[in-house]
């Protein structure tokens, strides 16, 4: 077997890669380490919890001592599993902000501007989001990832956006739309009452056309010969094989196995390389440099009524909640339960958001493990465009060990002022009448959390990952020293290999990062193929009073 290209990872960028270049005819075979995502654990929305804490769908990596962080190693869960972390996530949709992609351009990414990549945020996407506000001719009707709204029958949805309303700030009709400023509904991958991830939207389909086969195996490196790709070396059932590529080799296995690759391969900072015993086939010191992701926090809530999930946190009211799902995909069971969000500027000057919420009716914790107070509600809250930046490193030359990930999270002092902000100004939200009448008392952090000494050791003690790393692979222009990729994708100093995940990312999107690593595997696929979308220049929405306001 010798398909035309050899793809590493069946995650989000990797399968709509492999989907667009089935579809134009070529011979292509992933290389992915993890299994089946078959089960309820994946497919049940509500079920999010789970897959993402079993060594079963999870790579099981860590980051280092975190110093900013009180020295605590925080979990960054990524997908091992057909799908990728799109089969383990939150399935929370958020392209990110027009302005982000403008930045890539400006940064060196010529041809990703926001005018060039939403031609194919609309390609990618059926949106079933019409009837509920929304803006049409910015999204897309026939694509294979299906995004839809959840019901928002449960009260606290309406009352978070009402707050937010009544605190001065936007209501938005689709912050994937034109104007992404503002509290509204939040869209979620989820397609009749199941979790729609690229293996739904996108390798089933591909494998249906015979062109894509899936193969079971550890990556170990890429094969380079002459200073050109030429395949990927695997390991599998104890043999280690060389599968070779006709065209191109593409990695598309996440922002934090991606670079170990490259670097196992020859290609990264050299000195580096050297330490581990590996020949420097090009010497490019931004791998595994650059490296981004969200923190955040969870302010939970007391509430005053019995309306929120609570009531079903426990056996019997779980195993109601599955079999109901497992009979007819409906009910709680068919969303993730985040139906309400908000992005917001933290202050005058701040051009497009850069805080975001996530609106839950459950005090809980992304481990599953619930509130002890009973009946709450919580946001995730945290700021999008953190100055830090940490790195992805070699732990040793065997390509079984995870890397070493140092995010270096909350080493630029902005970082704690942007995030005591985050903390205020929602404390603010939520003691408009719309949630005070919900509101019984804060439980996490706690009034008495209030000075910045204060709330800076709660940040220390509780900020958690919201699991968006990227950037360490980033594109940039072919004689910027830093820069990994081109804007084609094309590895800096080797022939025939790409890179089609969030490695490429400049910098970090406003928002969780699913929806931009699958449009990066679609763009990609086109060049590619030589063929490009024609920019659309549609006007985003910035708030006119953004230079001498914060709301």
């Amino acid at each position: 077997m010798e398909p035309d290209y050899v793809i590493v990872g069946a995650g989000s960028g990797g399968s709509a890669l492999a989907y667009r270049l089935t579809e134009a005819g070529h011979k292509v075979v992933i290389v992915e380490h993890g299994g089946s995502d078959a089960g309820p654990f994946i497919q049940m929305p509500a079920a999010l919890s789970y897959p993402m804490n079993m060594g079963l769908y999870d790579w099981g990596m860590k980051s280092e001592p975190e110093p900013g962080l009180g020295n605590r190693s925080l979990v960054t869960p990524r997908g091992k599993v057909i799908g990728g972390s799109s089969s383990i996530n939150g399935m929370v949709f958020v392209r990110g902000h027009a302005c982000d992609f403008d930045h890539w351009a400006e940064s060196g990414a010529t041809g990703w501007s926001y005018a060039d990549v939403l031609p194919y945020f609309k390609r990618m996407e059926s949106w079933h989001g019409g009837n509920d506000g929304g803006d049409a001719a910015w999204r897309g009707q026939s694509g294979p990832l299906h995004v839809t709204r959840g019901p928002r029958e449960n009260p606290l949805f309406g009352a978070f956006v009402e707050a937010g309303a009544q605190a001065g700030y936007p209501v938005t009709g689709d912050y994937n739309g034109r104007q992404q400023e503002g509290f509204g509904a939040m869209e979620a991958t989820i397609w009749q009452g199941r979790r729609w991830s690229a293996a739904n939207a996108y390798l089933r389909p591909a494998l249906k056309g015979g062109n894509l086969t899936i193969l079971r195996g550890l990556a170990r490196r890429v094969v380079i010969e002459d200073g050109r790709a030429v395949g990927v070396e695997y390991e599998r059932g104890g043999k280690v094989v060389v599968l070779r590529a006709r065209a191109e080799v593409v990695l598309a296995a996440s922002s934090l196995n991606t670079p170990k690759l490259l670097m196992l391969s020859g290609i990264g900072p050299a000195a580096h390389l050297a330490e581990h015993g590996i020949a420097v086939v090009a010497d490019r010191p931004g791998v595994g440099a650059n490296l981004q992701d969200h923190l955040e926090v969870y302010m939970q809530f007391a509430a005053k009524q019995p309306v929120t999930l609570y009531k079903y946190w426990n056996l019997w009211g779980k195993a109601a909640i599955g079999a109901q799902w497992l009979l007819t995909k409906r009910g709680l069971g068919a969303s993730n339960q985040f139906e309400a969000c908000g992005f917001i500027r933290s202050d005058a000057g701040v051009k497009y958001p850069d805080i975001q919420y996530h609106f839950l009716p459950i005090a809980v914790r992304y481990d599953g493990r619930a509130a002890a107070e009973g009946h709450g509600f919580q946001v995730h809250v945290g700021p999008m465009r953190s100055k830090s930046r940490g790195a992805v490193t070699l732990r040793s030359a065997d390509p079984r060990e995870n890397p070493v990930i140092r995010f270096n999270y909350m080493s630029h002092p902005d970082d704690w002022a942007e995030f005591r902000k985050c903390i205020r100004l929602t404390r603010e939200i939520f003691a408009q009448p719309a949630m005070a009448g919900h509101v019984k008392h804060e439980i996490q952090p706690g009034r008495a959390v209030a000075s910045d000494d204060e709330i800076d050791g709660f940040i220390r003690e509780h900020a958690e990952s919201a699991f968006h790393p990227c950037g360490t692979a980033r594109m940039g222009r072919a004689d910027d020293p830093m820069a990994v990729v081109d804007p084609e994708g094309r590895v800096i100093g080797v022939r025939g290999l790409r890179v089609a995940d969030s490695s490429v990312f400049p910098r970090i999107t406003n928002g969780n990062l699913n929806g931009p690593s699958i449009m990066t595997g679609e763009k990609m696929a086109d060049h590619i193929l030589g063929r490009r979308l024609p920019a659309e220049n549609l006007e985003p929405w910035l708030n006119p009073a953004w230079g001498h306001a914060q709301r």
